[in-house]
Parts: C-alpha cells; structure tokens; sequence
C-alpha cells in the first residue's frame, strides 16, 4: 500500500462503503435493506481502527503527511477522525433500520431507501475525514460541501411529511447561498496569493513578515470564508435556518445535523485561522473582533431563543446555535492570548494550547451528549395522529414519560445535564476547559456573557427534564385519524446507542473527573513540541509533491 493510501484509508473505507450502498440501493428487498445498516457498522468500526494504527504511528513526530502537500495529517487531524468515527458509530445505531420491513425505526422512516441513506450518512462523514486532513483551498471547499450535500437528501427522505420536504429545500438554498459567499472568499486568497496551498500561504505570509496583518483584499477573503462557515456550525449572523430545519427533520436526522457539519465547520476554521497567523495564532485585530462578537452574539441568541420555544427539537436547535457559541469563545482566547498585556510569552503559548485543546475537547463532550438526548426523544412517541417516522417533538409529548419510563427520563435528565454543563458530566469540563483559557486571556467580558448564557440555558434545558418528571401526561382529545400511541419498546441498537452515549457522558464526568485525565484526549491533538506550529502544518520540510 503506497503513503498516499494508508494516509487517507480511513475515507477510502467510508467512501468505499457509501459506494457500495448506493449500488445496493438498486435492490429493494427487506434483506438488503437489513444488511445495509451492518455494512455501514462495519465500515465505521474499521475506520475508526485505521484512524487509530495511523494515529498511533504519528504519535511522537512520525508523519508520512509531508510528501504531499494537498493532503497533511498530523494528530489534529487524527484526533477528528477518531471523534468522528466513534460519534458515527452511535449516529448510525440511532439510525438503524429495526421496523420489521427494514423501512425505518420508530422515529425514522426512509422508506425502500435504507441503502441510499446510510450511504449518504457514510459520504457526510467522509467529508469529515477528508476536511480534516485537507491543506488545499479547493480540496478543504470540496470536502466541506461532502459533508452538507448528503444531508440536504437526507432531511427530505427521512420521513414522509411536507414538513421535512420544506425544511429539506430551506436548509438547501441556504447551504448553496453560505457556500458561494465562502467560495468567493477562497477565490479572493487565492487571487492574492496565486496559490491554493494552506501550507504555502502559511509560509508566504511567515516570509514576508506579515504576521499579525492583512492586506485589505485578503482580510475580505478571509470574513467572507468565515461567513460562510458560520453557516456549518450554525453561529450567526447564519444561524436562522436550524429551528426550521431540526424540526423538519426525523429526530435521528436531526441528531446528526447537530454534530457532523458542526464539526467539519470548527475543523476548517481552526485550519483557516492557522493559515492566516502562520501557525503563531497572532491575527489581525480585526479578526479577533469579530470572533469576540460572533461568540457573544450566538450563545445569547440561542440561549434567549431557546426559552421562547415549546418544540423540543427547536429548542434543542437553539441551544447548538448556543454550544457554538460557546467554542467561539474558546477560540476567540486562542487568538486573543497574544494581545493580552499581562501575559509572558511563555505564558501566551500555554493559554493558546488550552484554549485549542478546550475546543476540541468540547466537540466531544457536545456530540455525545447529543446522541443521549436525541436517541431518548426518538423512543418517545408523539401524542395524536402522527405519520411513519414520528416521535415525541414538544413539551406535551414528554409529559409524565420520566414517570412512566423512568431509564429514559434519567437518560434524558443526564444529558441535560451535560448540556448545562453540571459537575459529575463531561458538560462541566467542557465548559471550564473554554472557560478558564477565556479567563486567563484576560476576555473577563466575554466570561461574564459565556457564565451568564450557561445559566439562561439551564431555563429550558431544566424545563424539559422538569416536564417528564413533574407534569401529567397531557390528555389528548381523540379524532378520527388519532391513533393510538402504546408505548415504545426500545429497538436493541438505539438503545446500545443511548447507552454508549450515557457512559460517556458520566464517566468522563465522574470516573476521570482531573484536568489532566481529561485534557489528554485532546492534547495529542495539538502535537506540541513546543510550539502550535506542529498541529496543523509542518514547518519542517518542503513538500516533494
């Protein structure tokens, strides 16, 4: 096997697989639509073990990365395919398809389509892997839109209602919107720097001595590009689209948009920025502004917005415009270090590695949690008449269930929690991990709205786990298309899932509840050997390709 193919053989792994499934979208029988889960478990499974046997040979400096400069891969990189293909595992068991015509779940139904949707799924998480070890404009552009251009399809096959169609043509011609806007910023870097190479615009900008600064035509490019990405992780000023989009979407669907283009957009804006500061994390002031009010801006929105709402699945779409926030604000003391005036340099390069090592930490502690609460709401059935593929989406469809299902409202109580960011979760390190960097970066404002915007969500996130236990069921008036709603037992697979995503959740929070134990799943990320310089790029060696 050459460099190149070990490199990327996680991604040729799932997109192999997504191939496969797409091909096997031609049959229609129950069969195939049975094997098309397991073909798709298999797949992740296996590339989350190549992901582990490379990142093991990366470990201490060993690369093959530096022979080819549209693909690097160092630990950043492979820490987010580990992540990736863990969460995947788990977003596929949510997904599985265990109603006895292999046509869907109790909260999800795709029809004769099983194959062409966890194909789909499989090609949106290759597009992970493939940001992640992008250093190339137009490969980075490409593998981003790989992981938003099979959800478009999934939202609107995820279950058959005019709803999802609505949201699936919403979420589509904003996409193509945010991703013109970014492609236009791409197109302005590369026309002032005539190359689309990260690595080499990297070192132009070290060469000349242009840290720190921007020429006004590429500070353009770069807001544009960071427009376009707050898009994926659905911060604003691009944030309008997720109340509509999460709710028209089957709950498993959902659960995946929450998590997977989340993480491809932070993925392209940590290597973004690393490009523009040549690995020093030193940008201009302008840039550091902007990010400050982003931050503020969408954890505020998304928290305020989220009390207003009575649909769970909104009101969980509002509280990731918040959580996005919230790794903002780790990123906003990443750049920010530099200017703080108190700070030594020795200083300033510990408060930068905590403050990336809390982001990416948070995306872990975010995206399991996640899991947890959406895989409870999908068990849950929605009260009155609904269509295939329904499950529990407002206040009223949970009330009473934390009494008569009460592993699942403790599941659900954990994952607010969580959420909240409460001791005894993976939430609250989370939270300190961006929180203290922020504090020491001298950001106090900032740490002020980020600790105030925890507490306005406990509000609705305390109001949901509230519902379940403390309100009556809600009495529903019959009609002639209500159908009775008995209760749902857990198909094996989600509940393995759930399950999956609890454990982590408390042992994380509980089990290894030290700084040290906790931070060591992101540290190897930033590859330091004394400088950040190593975590994304290599200043080492010119590339042969």
């Amino acid at each position: 096997m050459t460099d190149l193919l070990s490199l990327i053989l996680p991604e040729l792994i799932l997109g192999g697989a997504a191939l496969l499934l797409l091909f096997m979208g031609i049959g229609k029988s129950v069969a195939t639509r049975k094997s098309a889960a397991a073909i798709a478990l298999l797949a992740l499974i296996a590339a989350f073990v190549a992901a582990a046997r490379h990142a093991s040979a990366l470990h201490g400096g060993a690369t093959l990365a530096d022979r080819y400069d549209a693909i690097r891969l160092y630990e950043f990189g492979q820490y987010f395919k580990l992540l990736v293909c863990a969460v995947g595992i788990l977003l596929v068991l949510l997904a599985w398809p265990s109603s006895s015509d292999a046509q869907g779940n109790p909260s999800l139904r795709f029809g004769t389509e099983a194959s062409e949707f966890l194909g789909l799924m499989l090609l949106s998480l290759t597009g992970i892997l493939l940001t992640a070890s992008a250093n190339d404009m137009v490969l980075l552009f490409l593998a981003i839109e790989l992981v938003s251009l099979p959800t478009y399809i999934m939202v609107a096959i995820s279950r058959p209602t005019a709803v999802a169609q609505e949201a699936a043509i919403k979420y589509f011609f904003i996409g193509a919107m945010a991703a013109a806007v970014m492609l236009f910023g791409f197109s302005y870097l590369y026309g002032t720097t005539g190359t689309t190479s990260l690595y080499a615009f990297a070192q132009m900008i070290k060469e000349n001595g242009a840290i720190g600064a921007l020429n006004s035509w590429q500070m353009l490019a770069v807001m544009a590009v960071l427009l376009g990405l707050t898009y994926k992780i659905a911060a604003f000023p691009m944030h309008f689209y997720a109340g509509d989009v999460y709710q028209g979407a089957a709950t498993p669907v959902t659960a995946f948009l929450a998590f997977v283009p989340k993480t491809a957009g932070f993925v392209a804006i940590i290597k973004i920025l690393f490009a523009i500061t040549a690995g020093t994390w030193i940008a201009p002031t302008q840039i550091v502004n902007l990010l400050w009010i982003i931050a503020a801006l969408t954890m505020t929105i998304g928290n305020v917005l989220g009390l207003l709402q009575f649909n769970i699945k909104r009101l969980l779409a509002y509280s990731s415009i918040a959580h996005s926030g919230y790794m903002l604000v780790g990123l906003t003391a990443l750049l920010y270090a530099h200017y703080a005036p108190s700070l030594h340099s020795s200083q300033v390069a510990n408060v930068q590695n905590d403050a990336l090592r809390g982001v990416l930490f948070y995306l872990a502690a975010y995206g399991i949690a996640n899991v947890a609460a959406f895989g409870v709401l999908s068990l849950l059935p929605a009260a009155g008449a609904q269509s295939p593929g329904s499950s529990a989406e407002t206040l009223d469809d949970v009330a009473g269930t934390g009494r008569s299902h009460p592993i699942l409202g403790l599941t659900m109580a954990v994952a607010c929690f969580s959420l909240i960011g409460l001791p005894l979760t993976v939430g609250f390190f989370g939270k300190l991990f961006l929180i203290v960097p922020a504090w020491k970066a001298q950001l106090g404002g900032l740490v002020i709205i980020t600790v105030i915007n925890a507490a306005i969500s406990a509000g609705y996130y305390l109001r949901i786990v509230g519902t379940m236990f403390l309100r009556p069921a809600a009495t529903v008036i019959p009609s002639a298309s209500a159908t009775s709603q008995p209760p749902r037992r857990a198909p094996l697979a989600i509940a393995v899932s759930i399950t999956l995503a609890v454990l982590a959740v408390l042992a994380l929070g509980i089990i290894f509840p030290t700084t040290q134990a906790l931070s060591h799943l992101a540290s190897r990320s930033t590859a330091l050997e004394g400088s950040t310089a190593n975590a994304l790029l290599s200043t080492a060696a010119t590339p042969d390709h």
